[in-house]
């Protein structure tokens, strides 16, 4: 009698057989289903007499809805797992003070028939990891990290702190509570969607894509959706015409205003050449490529306070958060200067590693594709290539330097 079983989990949704996102109640779950499932999870407990708090997997095939006789056995784990908190939050019950009490010896706070379902949970794990690139861990310091309000937060980690290659690459776990399915997939997906995170990058768009899919939207899904939806799903933020219009402006703040220029944005003398045509184009780096656009008419005192957005400055550099993304605007020149970032031959540090090779000098001669170095993360070697045909103008590691992600390594001018 002093067994009870907190109903039901979904946790579908996974990529290599790793959960993303967990709910509970398990949607298509008829009550004659739960209850044959609940007992052989009871029944399982009693024949090994456990004592504590425990989790039983099941495996189901819902081809044709969940039905009890399609359902089986897979393991059990003599603990509580991440995805407790949804449990919590549809019954009201602390299951980490209850995990204490019986291990103390105390009998169970409440008895099956206090026990009830209200309402929806769902969570998401937050990852530092790179789901454009194959969903990499990303490591390194965390400079600037803002978590949504409004939301359940389980985390081990603040502002300031490192994320290191040693252990489990989860920053938190995010979960919400609400009355329906629905409501509760778009409210974890909007809070998804408003995590910041720098320089580390995290899986954060990549949840909110999950959350809105067609498949989990439908309760469709299976162990196997991401992996079909994958191209879509992890797909790099897109920058749009005003993200760029937005980082040109902001471009153009630095140089009008942080260099006491305020001519070089005046009504009527913005873009003009002497003895050539006026060039109303905003030329800026995005992520170390660059990109133009014509300046943005009808916006020409958004400079002033320098275009609002969610957004921090790390000298001329300004990084960008959108959708749980961002992404880096740099100015192509500052005050004329020619070097660094100003071409699109500066080979950055895609994540935190060691410079295992470096394969060339400054001033030798390169062919687009060839090997300039290779980085070492996470136990994997990546390889950095030439962009373009062209000449070592920069070298700035050597082997067995440790930097940082978007740390310029090595940059290459183009041929004449």
């Amino acid at each position: 009698g002093n067994v009870v079983h907190l109903f039901e989990r979904d946790c579908s949704l996974q990529r290599r057989h790793q959960k993303v996102i967990e709910e509970a109640p398990a949607p298509g779950m008829d009550e004659a289903t739960r209850e044959a499932l609940c007992a052989a999870a009871v029944k399982a407990a009693k024949a090994v007499d456990y004592v504590g708090a425990g989790t039983i997997e099941f495996i189901a095939d819902a081809s044709e809805g969940l039905r009890a006789d399609r359902i089986w056995f897979m393991e059990m784990n003599t603990r509580l797992q991440v995805e407790h908190p949804v449990t919590e939050e549809i019954t009201g019950v602390d299951l980490v003070e209850w995990q204490l009490r019986v291990a103390s010896g105390e009998p169970l706070p409440k008895r099956q028939d206090e026990l009830s379902i209200n309402g929806w949970a769902m969570e998401a794990r937050l990852y530092a990891e790179d789901p454009a690139k194959g969903f990499l861990p990303s490591t390194g310091r965390l400079e600037h990290l803002r978590l949504p309000e409004r939301v359940r937060l389980e985390t081990g980690v603040e502002e300031g702190d490192m994320v290191s290659p040693f252990y489990d690459p989860m920053i938190a776990k995010l979960v919400i509570k609400g009355y329906d399915r629905e409501d509760v997939a778009w409210r974890l997906a909007k809070a998804c969607r408003d995590c910041e995170c720098w320089p580390v990058r995290t899986n954060a768009l990549f949840l909110a894509r999950s959350l809105q899919s067609e498949a989990f939207l439908n309760a469709a899904m299976t162990t196997g959706t991401i992996a079909t939806e994958l191209e879509t799903l992890a797909a790099p933020l897109p920058v749009t015409t005003e993200m760029v219009q937005n980082a040109g402006l902001q471009t153009l703040y630095h140089v009008a205003f942080k260099t006491a220029r305020p001519f070089a944005y005046a009504e009527g003398v913005r873009g003009f050449r002497l003895n050539a045509p006026s060039d109303q184009r905003l030329r800026v780096l995005i992520d170390g490529l660059p990109v133009e656009e014509v300046y943005p008419e009808g916006r020409e005192h958004e400079v002033s306070w320098s275009c609002g957005g969610n957004h921090i400055e790390r000298g001329a550099a300004t990084i960008w958060f959108n959708d749980g993304s961002y992404f880096t605007s740099a100015p192509w020149r500052i005050d004329g200067a020619g070097r660094g970032h100003a071409s699109d031959g500066a080979i950055l540090a895609p994540m935190p590693g060691k410079v295992i090779a470096v394969d060339v000098t400054a001033g030798d001669t390169v062919s687009k594709g060839q090997k300039l170095l290779v980085l070492e993360a996470m136990k994997m070697e990546h390889a950095l290539t030439a962009p373009f045909d062209g000449k070592v103008a920069e070298l700035t590691v050597a082997v067995g330097s440790q930097v940082q992600v978007e740390a310029l390594l090595v940059r290459v001018e183009k041929a004449e």
